[in-house]
């Protein structure tokens, strides 16, 4: 029997081997649209996804707080740089599937699920081109400390399909858009060309994932009758727990469908 999409999801979110997992959802995204091509789209069906996804043993979780940091001007620094990168997208990865899995009681278009799977696809290959640095450089992903908070917006959100859509493509990734030519320019500067060529097709690829967020944010506030702007501002002060620190990149937050009077007043209440 075909599995659902939301079945392909869980599947996905339970393995835990990043370059395992990252194989599987390239292959169910390429399924998915194999059959929307061939006019016999898949069943998004209903599935159970796990609270936290499954996960290597390695890298070693830590508080912020006590992650190290490391100077990008040094080689270990830009390695650390990109481990960092690296475990954004792996969670990257998980969150994708898991928006498809966990609000299938929500009637949405496929497009919906078209953007998010194209979205999870684009992080899986993220991350295996960040791998492929780290390798080079003859580390690996799970051999430093990372971050151990990532996943708590997906928490707090788990049954908030609008408080899902503004703090993780709307404000986290978003953020991605703002740091990411900095990152650019560290290993330009250095001739790390492969480093370079991975992070160009993350920035490149990034402005669309907030887009969609930006696109089905504004649309479910349209079917629910509720000011989009209005609405952001409240999710994102019950949400998420920090502050959004400019500088931001207007420019490409703009192409995102991110108008500046959605993040600056968050800003400036946060000083």
């Amino acid at each position: 029997m075909t599995q659902s999409l939301a079945e392909m999801a869980v599947e996905v979110l339970t393995t835990a081997d990043g370059r395992a997992k990252t194989a599987l959802g390239r292959a169910h995204a390429a399924r998915w649209f194999a059959a929307r091509a061939a006019g016999r789209p898949l069943l998004i069906g209903q599935a159970t996804p796990p609270l936290r996804p499954a996960r290597p043993d390695r890298p070693e979780l830590l508080d912020p707080r006590d992650v190290p940091r490391r100077r990008p001007g040094s080689s270990e620094g830009r390695i650390a740089l990109l481990h960092a990168v690296a475990h954004i997208e792996l969670n990257a990865v998980d969150l994708h599937w898991d928006i498809i899995a966990r609000f299938t009681d929500q009637p949405m278009p496929m497009g919906f699920y078209d953007d998010w799977v194209k979205s999870a696809d684009e992080e899986a290959k993220h991350f295996n081109l960040i791998c492929d640095c780290l390798e080079a450089m003859g580390s690996h992903y799970g051999a430093l400390p990372a971050h151990a908070g990532m996943w708590r917006a997906a928490e707090d959100t788990a049954t908030d399909l609008l408080g899902r859509l503004a703090v993780v493509p709307m404000v986290l990734e978003a953020r991605g858009l703002d740091v990411t030519p900095g990152m650019i320019e560290i290993f330009r500067k250095h001739g790390q060309t492969q480093a370079l060529a991975a992070l160009e097709v993350i920035y490149a690829e990034e402005v669309a994932h907030v887009a969609y967020g930006s696109k089905w944010f504004n649309w479910l506030c349209g079917r629910e009758g509720s000011d989009p702007k209005e609405e952001f501002h409240r999710l994102v002060r019950r949400y998420f727990h920090g502050s959004l620190k400019p500088p931001f990149n207007e420019e490409k937050r703009a192409d995102a469908g991110l108008p500046p009077d959605f993040y600056w007043p968050l800003a400036e209440s946060a000083e």
